[in-house]
């Protein structure tokens, strides 16, 4: 074989034009270059919203720095005009610069895209447990509703050199410690994040304040008639932590958000006089993820038993006892040969085992983080905070991409399927450019396994109706 490389009219990335025309179908590069206007210089060639978009669908597509534009750039003809390296840098630069406002306007942006997304797509919601028990004077049509489920959780993201905020973090290793929160999909894709939060590798892990910050900033994020009070000052929203978000202060104020939540408790020594005196009938058989009844685990509530002063109102706290896994070790605060996990909750009625299975599926968000880092998450490229602060909206702008491209165009397993696979499959199709008739035509490679998939999905996208 003789290769060469001076072929004319072929496209790497032909997949990638699904992300292009999700986003144009979803009215993203609209809501972009709305909210990014005041950062456009006079008479500037590139729109704002335009450059970010290309980085979104850049990170989207497998790369991972602001120079692999380049692969977007070297093929105009698909996706159009694409700034130099030294344009995208002044614009993160400006961005940077503007601080909060700039930041709040990208959130935006994405925010009114999502709610278009969501009328085309439907939102994702979640039944509540079976048996759930209606609060006095609430209307049944509530709980058929269901709950948007947001979880949250906060990661490690390595430094190799010096960078603003970057420290020693709690694993020993350096770098920093975003916090961020995602909506659940339930049925597994790349998920949607609803906030992040920049911070230093030493921030501790349950700091509510931070907590706090990146609830509002997902609240925001959800269409109005999901984040809107029904006449008792209800959302319909569930929030899901593991122990770190077991605060006080921020529990209190989910409370008085008037949202769901489930957070994870941790059980000390303290506890185990009352765990030990729960009597054997009121263990009830625990589920595993199908539903199926799980051997050698149970549940149990230890409202009564336990002393919840100083957590919010009608807070419930619900105890898994199961025997350790062959070869496991027993913790200094396991009692009785169990293993025991407990979490918080002011879910009113419901199977207790339905519950509990409901707050051990918020595991599903180290495969956000995951696949996060699989799209630019992995390493924050800049030096200063603040320029990295809107890599890490671009992060979560490209993750919204994914998952409204599959929610939207995608079926079978390439609807749930990871970024990865997204990739290699569809994204990396091969394809030619060809003019005919005064038309401009992309045709697939005939030999590609997924071509018609792909081709499929671009079908299902135009006709669905714009904004």
């Amino acid at each position: 074989m003789t290769v060469t490389a001076d072929a004319d009219g072929l496209v790497g990335l032909a997949g990638a034009v699904l992300l292009t025309e999700t986003a144009t179908v979803i009215g993203l590069e609209r809501e972009l270059s709305t909210a990014l206007a005041p950062w456009r210089r006079p008479r500037a060639v590139h729109d704002p919203g335009k450059v970010v978009l290309d980085l979104g669908v850049m990170l989207a597509a497998g790369g991972d720095c602001p120079a692999d534009v380049a692969a977007l750039r070297a093929q105009q003809a698909v996706f159009g005009l694409v700034a130099s390296d030294p344009t995208v840098s002044r614009l993160v630069d400006t961005l940077a610069a503007a601080g909060q406002p700039a930041l709040t306007a990208l959130r935006a942006a994405r925010g009114k895209a999502r709610a278009w997304a969501w009328k085309l797509a439907g939102a994702p919601v979640q039944r509540r447990p079976a048996g759930r028990q209606q609060p006095a004077g609430q209307d049944a049509g509530v709980q058929d509703a269901g709950v948007v489920v947001l979880d949250f959780d906060a990661t490690i993201v390595i430094s190799h050199s010096d960078k603003e905020q970057a420290t020693r973090t709690w694993k020993k290793t350096y770098g920093h410690h975003p916090l961020g929160g995602w909506v659940d999909h339930g049925d597994g894709g790349t998920g949607e994040p609803m906030g992040w939060l920049l911070r230093p590798g030493r921030a501790g892990s349950n700091t509510a304040a931070d907590h706090v910050v990146v609830f509002e900033q997902a609240l925001g994020q959800l269409p109005a008639e999901w984040r809107g009070r029904d006449e008792h000052g209800r959302r319909p929203v569930l929030v899901r932590t593991d122990g770190a978000g077991a605060t006080h202060r921020f529990a209190q104020h989910l409370h008085d958000a008037g949202v769901e939540y489930s957070l994870g408790f941790t059980l000390g020594v303290e506890y185990h006089d009352p765990l030990l005196a729960v009597p054997a009938e009121a263990w009830t058989p625990a589920y595993n993820a199908d539903g199926e009844q799980r051997d050698g685990a149970w549940v149990a509530e230890l409202t009564g038993p336990v002393d919840l002063t100083g957590w919010p109102d009608r807070a419930r706290l619900i105890v898994r006892r199961e025997r350790p896994h062959p070869g496991a070790q027993l913790r200094f605060t396991d009692a009785d040969g169990h293993r025991f996990t407990a979490f918080l909750t002011n879910t009113a009625g419901g199977q207790l085992a339905d519950l509990e299975v409901r707050h051990r599926r918020h595991a599903r968000v180290e495969d956000r983080i995951r696949t996060g880092k699989d799209t630019g998450l992995r390493n924050l490229p800049y030096h200063d905070a603040a320029q990295n602060a809107v890599w890490l909206e671009l992060v979560a702008l490209a993750q919204d991409l994914l998952a409204h491209t599959q929610r939207l165009a995608l079926t079978g397993a390439h609807r749930t399927a990871e970024p990865k696979t997204l990739r290699y499959q569809l994204f990396g199709t091969p394809g030619r450019l060809a003019r005919t008739a005064r038309r401009t035509l992309l045709r697939l490679s005939g030999t590609w396994p997924w071509a018609h998939h792909l081709a499929t999905a671009l079908a299902r996208l135009a006709a669905l109706p714009a904004p």
